[in-house]
């Protein structure tokens, strides 16, 4: 499976993104309103600068307290992102993202992004794939 399949499968193929300069806090509340694990840091909404999850913040927190609530979303983030585009396979996201060990991956048409999947995403696609071969399997064993 492909990612457009996975971006086509969504409900939604909406991206939240927040400005480089919001406070921390801002950026908590807003992944805590959207139940949602990351925010992709961007100035314009399409160029990502990076990506701010919650294990950023955790991470944070326990190192230095609630004070970095209120650095600004640029000061905590990730800026190496890791990207992928809409004509990669499930299999390969898959394997960046356990390498990795993130959970959100901007995908990437040129330096425009076109989407968000998260390991979540992939991993249902995954198993729906693994599904279909196996139940192509069992029709081929049982004759059908």
């Amino acid at each position: 499976m492909l990612v457009h399949q996975i971006l086509q499968s969504k409900h939604s193929s909406d991206v939240f993104t927040i400005p480089p300069e919001t406070p921390v806090s801002k950026a908590a509340e807003t992944m805590s309103q959207m139940k949602i694990g990351a925010l992709v840091v961007s100035s314009d909404g399409q160029v990502p600068l990076g990506i701010l999850s919650e294990r950023d913040i955790v991470r944070e927190l326990g190192k230095r307290g609630p004070a970095c609530m209120e650095d600004r979303v640029e000061q905590m983030m990730t800026s190496k992102l890791v990207t992928c585009t809409r004509a990669e396979t499930t299999d390969g996201v898959l394997t960046k993202m356990t390498d990795g060990r993130f959970r959100h991956m901007p995908v990437m048409d040129g330096e425009m992004m076109v989407g968000l999947i998260s390991i979540g995403d992939v991993v249902k696609a995954r198993l729906s794939e693994l599904s279909m071969e196996k139940e192509a399997l069992e029709g081929m064993i049982m004759g059908h």
